[in-house]
C-alpha cells in the first residue's frame, strides 16, 4: 500500500479518501500495536476532534475500532489538537487520537495520533500501524469483559485552560486582543484562556456550525482580523487555524506577524529569563533568512530541520532544547506542551508585550524579513527535477550571485509531482528573477 501517514497524520476528503472504514482500521491497528508493546493493562485512549461535521462520523468509527481492540476510550469532544495531547499526558493514556484536518477546508478531515505522554508517533510506530492495516483483520477479537469501555470527559477543556494560564509569566491586564478562532476547535478555549489571563478579548469567527471551519477566516485568511483589530482599536490580533495548533498575529496597524517573528520575540524573552536552553532556537529550512540574521546578531544559535513541525519536535527532544517552530505559526515550547500550541503561543506573545510595555510592531521589528518568492514547478520526476546537473549548476550560480544577501532552497514535494523553488533576496525583483531562472532549469530537466 502507498504510505498512509503524511507529515502530520492521515488526511483526506472525509467519506471519500478518509472513510469510516479506514478510520476504524487505523484505530484498531494503533490499539493493537500499542497493546503488543505493553500487555500489562488494557490500552487507554483519549479521543478528540475539531467541530467539522465529518468529525462526528469519524469519531464514532475510531471509538468503535479502539473499543473492539480492547482499548478503553475517553472522549473529550471538541478541543484543540494540543489540548488532546495535553490530556493524553494528564490521563496517563497510552494513545491519543485527534480528528482534524487543521487549516484544510471543511470537506477534508484527518487522524492525528499521539503516543503516551502526548508525543507524536515516531516513524517506526507509524510503519507498524500501516503494516497492521495492510495485513487485514485476521486477529482474535476480545469478547465479554475484554471489550473496551467508553467514557466522556466533560471538563477536559477546563483542565487544559487552567494549564495554559498557569504557564503565563506576566498577566495580560491592559491588553485588548481580537482573536480569530477560525470557527474551529479553539472557539471556546482561546477566548476563555486569554480572558482568564487578564486580557480584554474580542472573539470573531467563534461560532462553529460544523460547516464553516476555516471558511474565509483564521490563520490562512488574515484580512478579517486585520479589519477587526483596526475597528476595535485593539493592541493586536491573534489568528488560529481549525485545530489551533498554530498562531499568527497582526499588529495594531494590521500588519502581519508570522511565525518567524513570533519565534524571535519569544527567543529573546526566554533568553532574558534564562529559559532558552543553550541559547538555541530550532526552525525549519523555510524560515526567512531575516530570522537567521536577527538571531545571529543577538547571539542566538539556530538549528535547522526539514519542513514539518514533527521534525522540529524531534530536534527539540533529541537536544533537550526549549523553543522551536515554523514560519506558518507552529511554535513549540516543550516545557509546557508536547506539540505546537497556538493558544499557548498567543498567551506568551501577549505576556511579553505586557511585561515590556512595548507594542507588537516594536517587538517584531527585531526581524527584518527578506523578500521571499516560492515557485512550485510541476515535474515528471521529482528527483530528476531537483538533482539534474543543469539544475544544480543554475542553483550554484544563483547562490554565488546572492552571496550573504539571499539564499536558495530547492525542495521536492513530499506528496505532489512538484519541485518547490524558494529564493530570498534583498529585493522582490531579484528574488523573482532568480527563482524563475532556476524554475526554468527544473522544467527543462524534468518536463511534467
Amino acid at each position: 500500500m502507498a504510505r498512509l501517514f503524511g507529515t502530520d497524520g492521515v488526511r483526506g476528503r472525509a467519506n471519500a479518501d478518509l472513510t469510516p472504514e479506514l478510520a476504524m482500521a487505523v484505530a484498531v491497528a494503533a490499539a493493537r500495536t500499542l497493546a503488543e508493546s505493553d500487555r500489562s493493562h488494557p490500552p487507554l485512549a483519549v479521543v478528540g476532534r475539531d467541530p467539522r461535521a465529518s468529525g462526528e462520523m469519524l469519531e464514532a468509527a475510531v471509538v468503535a475500532g479502539l473499543a473492539s481492540a480492547g482499548a478503553n476510550v475517553v472522549r473529550v469532544g471538541v478541543l484543540p489538537t494540543p489540548g488532546v495531547a495535553f490530556l493524553v499526558g494528564e490521563a496517563k493514556a497510552d494513545l491519543g487520537v485527534m480528528l482534524s484536518a487543521s487549516h484544510n477546508p471543511m470537506p477534508d478531515n484527518g487522524i492525528k495520533l499521539f503516543a503516551a505522554g502526548g508525543h507524536k508517533l515516531p516513524d517506526e510506530v507509524e510503519h507498524k500501524i500501516e503494516t497492521a492495516i495492510e495485513a487485514g483483520i485476521s486477529w482474535t477479537r476480545p469478547t465479554g469483559p475484554g471489550i473496551g469501555r467508553v467514557h466522556d470527559l466533560l471538563d477536559g477543556a477546563e483542565h487544559y485552560v487552567q494549564h495554559l494560564v498557569s504557564t503565563v509569566p506576566h498577566r495580560l491586564e491592559g491588553i485588548r486582543v481580537v482573536v480569530d478562532c477560525a470557527n474551529g476547535a479553539a472557539s471556546d478555549v482561546a477566548p476563555l484562556a486569554y480572558r482568564e489571563a487578564g486580557a480584554e478579548v474580542i472573539a470573531i469567527h467563534a461560532e462553529p456550525d460544523g460547516l464553516n471551519i476555516n471558511d474565509g477566516c483564521g490563520s490562512t485568511h488574515l484580512e478579517p482580523i486585520k479589519a477587526a483589530v483596526r475597528a476595535h482599536g485593539a493592541h493586536l490580533g491573534i489568528a488560529h487555524d481549525g485545530d489551533a495548533d498554530r498562531c499568527l498575529a497582526v499588529t495594531a496597524d494590521g500588519d502581519e506577524v508570522d511565525g518567524d517573528q513570533i519565534m524571535a520575540i519569544l527567543a529573546l524573552s526566554m533568553r532574558e529569563s534564562g529559559a532558552l536552553t543553550s541559547d538555541t532556537l530550532v526552525a525549519t529550512v523555510m524560515s526567512n533568512l531575516g530570522l537567521r540574521l536577527a538571531m545571529s546578531q543577538e547571539g542566538i544559535r539556530m538549528v535547522e530541520t526539514k519542513v514539518g513541525d514533527r521534525y522540529v519536535l524531534e530536534e527539540l527532544r533529541a537536544s533537550a532544547l526549549a523553543l522551536g517552530g515554523e514560519q506558518s505559526g507552529h511554535i513549540v515550547m516543550p516545557a509546557y506542551a508536547t506539540t505546537g500550541d497556538g493558544v499557548l503561543t498567543g498567551l506568551h506573545l501577549m505576556s511579553r508585550m505586557a511585561a515590556t510595555g512595548r507594542s507588537l510592531a516594536d517587538l517584531a521589528s527585531v526581524v527584518t524579513k527578506l523578500p521571499q518568492v516560492l515557485v512550485n514547478v510541476p515535474v515528471g520526476d521529482r528527483a530528476a527535477g531537483a538533482t539534474a546537473a543543469p539544475v544544480l549548476a543554475a542553483t550554484a550560480e544563483a547562490e554565488a550571485e546572492l552571496g550573504e544577501t539571499g539564499r536558495v532552497l530547492l525542495r521536492p514535494s513530499g506528496t505532489e509531482p512538484l519541485v518547490r523553488v524558494m529564493v530570498e533576496a534583498a529585493t522582490v525583483e531579484t528574488a523573482r528573477s532568480v527563482a524563475e531562472r532556476i524554475a526554468a532549469a527544473v522544467r527543462a530537466a524534468s518536463p511534467a
